[in-house]
């Protein structure tokens, strides 16, 4: 270990306790700070978990990924349909990978969370971060909280978040949230009378929004990208009520010739999941500073589109433990950014063009519809295998970059 021994985490959701934990197993003791008072348990839709995700948490080790895969359901595939129903193409398993996880947010949350715990890895709530100080003279960074307490350790991990604090005290020019021109929705309803889609996840470009869904006889799932010109927060779109979007959303879906209307119909108010604007930042420029760090949305947030946030939240937690497991804080840093941002930047480009497609006007949506089979009758699976096969060796050493030299 580079002479590191603690660490603040800022925020408790996914990349936060995966990187505590990673932290943990390379020696460094981490704490997690969250600003909500409680837990966030039942908050939040379905995500995915890509073979990349549980590769990281592997990586850790096999007792997290299989806590991790428990808590979810395998995703055998995914279906590609127009809103006449046609299939338009079929993406399966990589062979030698691990498979595709669909979980509930709020169940990977709780997983995640007690796993943290149970390793001694101690999370305060409430504590809501307002400032930071850098003391490079004593080899530490002080966070601040809006309780008026105070946490000081070797270094700091930003794991908070689109709109992270941490990013901002470290940049405060840093660039903000991108809206993708759509909005966000999800529940869980019956599966009865549905046909069972065997673990497939279909994705479906609608007449007038996207919809992606999964049936089975004892429960089904949904999603929805609403087109909107405007942008609506999460507390905004919220604020329309549930009631009222259930209805819009039935409507926008009426004409299509899938299971999304009927899935609307049959989900109960109170189990809508209200997301808001879909949002990315295409590219973060400063990602450290001193002894203060970004990981997950904080540093490379991607729109749900991608179906890789949590996944790339989880890789960067590993890859940052590795690096300050094996160099000094700058060395460290730089190395983290190294083998992260062409990576995550080059996703978040892929998931902005797939919004694209979702918010598509009436003209470009009869082009799409037109082209799309096509496109996918020609598409080689194989180029998409790189964002998927992304193997972590924990026990190699990382090499420290070239031109970052260590203060005098």
């Amino acid at each position: 270990m580079a002479g590191i021994h603690n660490a603040i985490v800022i925020g408790g959701g996914i990349g936060g306790p995966v990187a505590a934990m990673a932290l943990q197993k390379a020696g460094i003791e981490a704490t997690v700070y969250e600003a909500y008072d409680g837990t966030a348990d039942g908050v939040g839709g379905a995500l995915s978990i890509a073979p990349n995700g549980r590769t990281a948490l592997a990586a850790i080790d096999a007792g997290l990924e299989a806590a991790v895969a428990a808590a979810g359901r395998p995703m055998r595939g995914m279906v590609m349909q127009s809103w006449t129903g046609k299939r338009l193409g079929e993406f399966g398993d990589i062979p030698g990978l691990p498979g595709q996880l669909l979980v509930w947010r709020s169940e990977l949350y709780r997983t995640l969370y007690t796993e943290a715990v149970r390793r001694g890895v101690r999370i305060e709530h409430g504590k809501r971060l307002t400032g930071l100080t850098d003391d490079a003279a004593e080899g530490r960074v002080v966070a601040r909280f809006a309780d008026g307490t105070t946490a000081a350790a070797d270094v700091l991990a930003g794991a908070d978040g689109i709109r992270s604090t941490v990013r901002r005290l470290v940049d405060p020019s840093a660039p903000q949230p991108r809206y993708a021109g759509l909005l966000g929705f999800g529940a869980r309803c019956g599966g009865e009378g549905l046909e069972d889609t065997v673990g497939k996840m279909h994705l479906v470009f609608g007449k007038r929004a996207f919809f992606g869904y999964v049936a089975a006889p004892d429960e089904s799932g949904w999603f929805a990208n609403l087109p909107h010109r405007t942008p609506m927060s999460a507390a905004e779109a919220k604020a329309v009520g549930a009631q009222e979007w259930l209805r819009r959303l039935a409507e926008v879906f009426a004409e299509d010739r899938t299971p999304a209307a009927r899935m609307i119909r049959r989900t109960a108010p109170e189990a809508l999941v209200i997301t808001g604007g879909l949002e990315d930042i295409p590219s973060v420029p400063v990602w450290h500073s001193g002894r203060v760090v970004l990981l997950g949305d904080a540093a490379h947030p991607t729109s749900p589109s991608s179906g890789q946030g949590a996944s790339l939240a989880m890789e960067s937690g590993v890859q940052l433990a590795r690096c300050l497991r094996d160099l000094p804080v700058p060395q460290a840093f730089a190395a983290y950014e190294s083998l992260r941002r062409e990576r995550v930047e080059r996703i978040i480009r892929m998931a902005a063009r797939t919004n694209s497609d979702k918010a598509a006007g009436p003209v470009a949506r009869v082009l799409r519809d037109l082209l799309m089979p096509l496109a996918m009758r020609f598409a080689d699976p194989a180029k998409f295998t790189w964002q998927f096969d992304h193997p972590i060796d924990w026990a190699a050493r990382v090499a420290a970059p070239e031109s970052v030299a260590l203060p005098a």
